[in-house]
């Protein structure tokens, strides 16, 4: 991760034009800007293409090729542009509980960043789908913390920490993680697997985050969360529909049809 990254590629990709001090507001602000631009997205995987972790190809893929990723990409973005800001940031691994809470006794799948600014830690994390945080949390434990979209917590600490969102009127939780510092090389095995053998490689996950509204499509599932509005969902029903959502509202610019056409027709298939 010696080379620099393309700071202005980014800005112009998630639109940020404020200050670029290595303050607090202005990690506010690129953490709400990015996960409402970059879709978090799994086509790589599902249509048997290598996820790549150098910064070239990251960029290449997020910035030049305007497409998004999952969270190792999008993690290893932001925290590359961070650094080059002169924040204080170390990258972390955690355990996702979401779906299986049994998982907290498994190896680690999920990346996320720890953040210093002015004394404190603050936790960043620009790829969990659905739930993608879209402001830092502050390291501290039991207190609840509103973001841009819903209220999270941290619990625990010393040294395993759990997040948690506010889902409805329940506390769910979302992964398990600790401060230890991590390197590109402790990612490469889990990406490995995630890219080649996980549920990323046979269902479509997209997910977006822009102001007010969380976005996502699961198979051929697409559903709007609305700020305190009842969700909307709607199944797509073609091809043509699944390729119109995935470039309209997520902001995708799709790989080629011979690859990714017929992996949407197996997904129309399997839900029919």
């Amino acid at each position: 991760m010696s080379q620099k990254v393309n700071l202005n590629a980014y800005f112009e990709r998630i639109g940020f034009a404020g200050s670029i001090a290595p303050t607090l507001a202005t990690l506010e602000l690129i953490h709400a800007l990015h996960p409402a631009v970059i879709a978090f997205e799994n086509l790589n995987p599902l249509l048997g293409l290598p996820v790549n972790l150098d910064l070239a190809s990251i960029e290449k893929k997020l910035l030049a090729d305007r497409r998004g990723g999952y969270c190792y990409e999008h993690n290893l973005l932001l925290m590359a542009v961070l650094r080059e800001l002169d924040f204080s940031v170390r990258g972390l691994a955690a355990r996702v509980l979401w779906s299986d809470p049994a998982a907290v006794d498994r190896p680690p799948t999920h990346m996320l960043l720890a953040v210093e600014i002015g004394g404190s830690t603050y936790i960043a994390d620009a790829g969990f789908g659905g739930l993608t945080l879209t402001a830092p949390l502050k390291l501290k434990s039991e207190i609840e913390q509103a973001t841009p979209h819903e209220t999270f917590r941290l619990m625990g600490g010393a040294p395993d920490w759990v997040l948690e969102a506010r889902v409805g009127d329940a506390w769910k939780p979302l992964y398990s993680f600790d401060t230890t510092e991590q390197t590109i090389e402790d990612y490469t095995a889990s990406n490995l697997q995630l890219s080649t053998d996980s549920p990323f490689t046979r269902e479509l996950r997209v997910a977006l985050s822009p102001s007010g509204r969380r976005l996502a499509l699961r198979d051929n599932r697409f559903t709007a969360h609305v700020a305190g509005e009842p969700s909307e969902s709607r199944i797509l029903t073609s091809v043509a529909e699944l390729r119109d959502m995935l470039a309209g509202p997520f902001g995708i610019q799709l790989p080629a049809a011979d690859l990714l056409d017929p992996k949407l027709e197996a997904i129309l298939a399997a839900g029919a």
